[in-house]
């Protein structure tokens, strides 16, 4: 049986310290907290003032609650005053020697059965605890920020942390109304060690000019249904924070992936910390306010002007094609479907209706604007039926070949002037281009699946695209309601660049049985905020298809980070491929 917890010192009251002693609190817990001077304790009341505040405004507490929550809290300079507690949480900043003195004094105070607890987000709880008589009664609780709203806990334990006292904090846990996920000690534990290298590889693409700050941020948001975009959520963290952590994580790793970024180190010596210094990747109007006052609205290309789309013709009968020609009639464009077949363009077609119909039901389409979009599509068999299109689509299969066979194909027949314009999600634009004799009107235009519904379409231009070119697709995007990003010719463009080598990393810490699949996707989920686990998304894309887009990468790029695990190749290889075969990460045959 657990152990009752009844009073806990938390050491440390800034943003994060002051949360968990407002979770402490809020669940009936008396709390202890201590600060280094009066200046500190100042600023951590003010944090659990201003934080109560919100919650009494926003309706999750009451005027009586908020009083009882802060009537529970002890401020002090003294850590001696911590001598009758039954659990400590330290919440420094992430020092190794200021955490360990902590430890020290603390082990010189506290009763013998007192548990030791550690926030931090990145060191080592080995190296903490043996700066204590009581390694064992040593574990980490990393609590995530905002603490009273996210529900993550953390529990690292090491390979002497007594399994009673694991018990007694998952239990602790579990009554503060968190989600605990227990894992062993090495950096980064699950949820930073996986998020962190996603946000040092956006680091990268915006030093390297790959993209802008606002496409990259847009990429993830639009395109994966991230709550924040890579460059904005650094600035929240910190830039210091994120530093120290990726510096820790590269020291233990030796992944060249983990080493921070150049441009963080020169932010950082800047000044530019994010959020709390007013200015980061983006600018904002104070220091600790949400409200940017320099980002740019959207990607434009103002300077030429786009040529006249009309008639838009889309190559294909996929999932991808038929949505996006829904997507082009909805909007008013004539649009002609190539198929090889009549039988294959007709059944297209009648997918379309279909989804059509379904918009309809459901009150987000009416039924003469549908019968109208429908009225658009022509279906074509041959080549020489798409010779006055505007703009033409090819969304036929991920083979490099066969996509250069349909612009052979539309080079000898579409009219000069028209943008020819491929789908693809991992292939070079510019290999397609090459079948061309018109490589100046080639663009990748990467709508996402499925297409009627994500908003994202990734805009990518080659060495030969002219420019004109990429304002067209530009002005037809924002004309058929989606949300333009641009960059390079290069593999994975931006989406798929920076989700498949997390999703590879999340396979290799599975693969070292550091945690189970459902721990982090569960770490993920609860304490990122990100709409589906590693595992859970790999099993709906198909472990085939990831895989695939995992080697692309890698031979581009020749990272060895980027190297796809032996688990995710064995998978593929005894045919367990996801959803789609009913098992891979996950069994689904039974559900």
């Amino acid at each position: 049986m657990a152990r009752e917890i009844s009073s806990v010192g938390v050491i440390g009251l800034g943003t994060m310290g002051a949360g968990i002693a407002e979770v402490l609190a809020r669940s009936g817990v008396s709390v202890v907290a201590v600060e280094i001077d009066d200046d500190g304790v100042h600023r951590g009341r003010g944090h659990l003032q201003h934080s109560t505040e919100r919650a009494v405004f926003g309706g999750k507490l009451d005027a009586g609650g908020r009083s009882a929550l802060l009537d529970r809290i002890r401020y002090t300079t003294s850590l001696a005053e911590l001598s009758d507690v039954d659990l400590v949480i330290e919440a420094i900043p992430e020092n190794l020697d200021a955490k360990s003195d902590v430890f020290a004094q603390l082990d010189k105070i506290t009763g013998p059965d007192t548990i030791f607890v550690s926030n931090t987000s990145s060191l080592s709880i080995t190296e903490i605890g043996v700066h204590t008589a009581r390694p064992g009664k040593v574990v980490g609780m990393h609590f995530f920020n905002p603490a009273p709203i996210l529900k993550l806990v953390e529990v690292v334990r090491t390979v002497v942390t007594e399994p009673g006292v694991i018990t007694d904090v998952v239990a602790f846990a579990e009554r503060l109304g968190k989600i605990p996920v227990v894992i062993g000690d090495r950096a980064g534990f699950i949820a930073n060690a996986l998020l962190f290298g996603y946000l040092n590889h956006a680091v990268r693409m915006y030093e390297q000019r790959y993209a802008t700050r606002e496409d990259l941020d847009a990429a993830m948001r639009f395109g994966c249904g991230y709550p924040m975009g890579p460059l904005a959520l650094l600035d929240l963290i910190g830039l210091d924070t994120a530093y120290e952590i990726l510096d820790t994580m590269y020291h233990q790793s030796r992944n060249r992936l983990h080493a921070p970024a150049p441009l963080l180190k020169q932010m950082i010596t800047a000044g530019l910390l994010g959020r709390k210094t007013g200015r980061g990747f983006y600018t904002y109007d104070e220091p600790d306010s949400p409200t940017v006052t320099d980002a740019v609205s959207a990607s434009t290309v103002d300077t030429v002007a786009p040529r006249e789309v009309r008639k838009v013709g889309v190559v294909g009968t996929g999932t991808m094609a038929t949505g996006i020609v829904e997507v082009f009639a909805k909007r008013g464009y004539e649009v002609i479907l190539r198929a090889r077949s009549a039988e294959k363009a007709a059944a297209s077609v009648a997918r379309v209706k279909k989804s059509l119909d379904k918009a309809v039901v459901k009150g987000k389409l009416s039924e003469e604007d549908a019968a109208a979009a429908l009225g658009r599509i022509s279906p074509a068999v041959e080549f020489d039926e798409l010779a006055d299109v505007d703009l033409v689509v090819e969304a036929v299969a991920e083979d490099l070949a066969v996509k250069q066979a349909v612009f052979a194909a539309l080079d000898d027949v579409v009219k000069p002037g028209a943008v020819l314009a491929t789908t693809t999600s991992s292939l070079p634009v510019i290999e397609c281009a090459a079948a061309s004799s018109r490589p100046s009107d080639v663009v990748g235009v990467h709508f996402f699946n499925p297409a009627p519904v994500m908003k994202l379409v990734e805009i990518v231009s080659t060495i030969a695209t002219a420019p004109d070119v990429i304002a067209t697709v530009d002005a037809v995007c924002a004309a058929v309601g989606k949300h333009p990003v641009h960059c390079g010719d290069r593999a994975g463009f931006i989406v798929n660049a920076l989700l498949f080598p997390y999703l590879n990393d999340a396979v290799k810490m599975l693969e070292a049985h550091y945690a189970e699949a459902d721990d982090i996707d569960t770490a993920m989920k609860v304490g990122c905020g990100l709409p589906m686990g590693p595992f859970e998304l790999l099993d709906v894309v198909g472990l085939d298809v990831s895989l695939a887009i995992q080697r692309t990468l890698y031979n581009e790029f020749r990272e060895e980070g980027f190297a796809p695990a032996p688990l995710l190749e064995h998978l593929v290889t005894a045919g367990r491929l996801g959803r789609k075969t009913g098992k891979g990460f996950k069994d689904y045959s039974a559900r």
